[in-house]
């Protein structure tokens, strides 16, 4: 991409001279591998209703003993592992999970003691399968405005844990993992252009865990309805999920002053393959241009984005200078989209 093929939105607010990179990235996926062949002796399901459906052959579980911190921490350290990052230098980390470990104290705080960032403050967002979107968002707010230098955005779940596995239409769908992203200001690059957010609140039901919360405090009740497993409306939510993706996409490339064609590397939400054609469809994408890996992890929610940049990265899909875009849908409703210039 040549200098001044694209707008830089930031420049109208005066930011150009302290922009926000990615400068290093990780992810980690538990060992543990459950086929669509190992679904078939759970629920009643075959091998093709799942593929040609989702897209997805197999998915990654947690072990009973491998909570959300567990995995944010892995790809954490595997971040600051290739950005050569210490402990010491961290000053923010932001978790985006629907799955933390407890209620309270927050999963980044859990997080800050597994990778001994002692300096760091910690947080814990919830925007869903948009979360990750969301905290780079936040993250590149501390450091444009120079209150930090280096914050450590991760996505992270173990959605296994609160899945009914007796539920053909939702196990089928879902596996735990965890991305991480090191934010920093890079001179000389542009880093995060643009992140386009939004929300439906009015739909909220359409994807949601009823129980644990002040409405459906747990009890024995709530336990034996089956409250506190996730529930969907799938075809409301794959309506929902093609429209907001791509107006959010068109949204974050008309900031940009971008036609599709100019971005090397598209990441949706890998929550569904027919979803992500719908999607690459609508915005007239060229298939070369999507990265998907839906196929071997499933939907990991807050992680699915971060781990997929992961691998674009280490595999030399996204090289220095490439333009990246972003696309998210979770539950909420809430949707995201992000530009960067790598």
């Amino acid at each position: 991409m040549k200098p001044g093929a694209f707008k830089n939105p930031r420049a109208k607010h005066g930011f150009l001279g302290r922009t926000c990179s990615i400068t290093a990235v990780g992810s980690y996926v538990p060992a543990r591998v459950l086929t669509n062949a190992d679904l078939e002796k759970m629920v009643d399901t075959t091998d093709e209703w799942i593929l040609t459906r989702t897209g997805i052959r197999e998915r990654r579980l947690a072990g009973e003993h491998e909570y959300t911190s567990d995995l944010a921490s892995a790809a954490a350290l595997r971040a600051m592992a290739q950005g050569n990052i210490t402990p010491e230098q961290i000053d923010l980390i932001i978790v985006a999970t629907i799955t933390p470990d407890m209620p309270f104290p927050n999963t980044a705080c859990l997080v800050q003691q597994k990778i001994g960032a002692t300096r760091a403050a910690a947080l814990d967002i919830e925007a869903a399968c948009s979360g990750f979107i969301y905290a780079l968002e936040i993250g590149q707010q501390f450091i444009m405005s120079r209150t930090y230098e280096t914050v450590l955005v991760i996505g992270a779940e173990k959605l296994s844990a609160i899945i009914d596995w007796k539920d053909r239409n939702t196990c089928v769908l879902f596996g735990d993992g965890a991305g991480a992203a090191i934010l920093q200001h890079r001179p000389q690059g542009h880093g995060l252009l643009t992140a386009c957010m939004g929300a439906d609140g009015s739909q909220a039901e359409l994807l949601c865990m009823p129980g644990g919360g002040s409405r459906f405090p747990a009890s024995a009740e709530t336990v034996a309805s089956g409250l506190h497993y996730l529930r969907m409306d799938g075809k409301e939510t794959f309506k929902n999920a093609v429209a907001a993706m791509q107006t959010a996409a068109r949204e974050a490339l008309r900031r940009c002053e971008l036609d599709i064609s100019q971005i090397n590397c598209i990441i949706p939400h890998q929550a569904n393959r027919r979803i992500i054609d719908a999607v690459a469809t609508r915005l007239k994408a060229k298939p070369e241009q999507l990265f998907i890996n839906v196929e071997k992890y499933g939907n990991t929610s807050a992680a699915s984005v971060a781990i997929a940049l992961d691998e674009a990265v280490r595999s030399g899909r996204i090289q220095r200078g490439d333009l990246v875009l972003l696309l998210v849908f979770g539950a909420g409703l809430t949707w995201a989209s992000a530009v960067i210039e790598w």
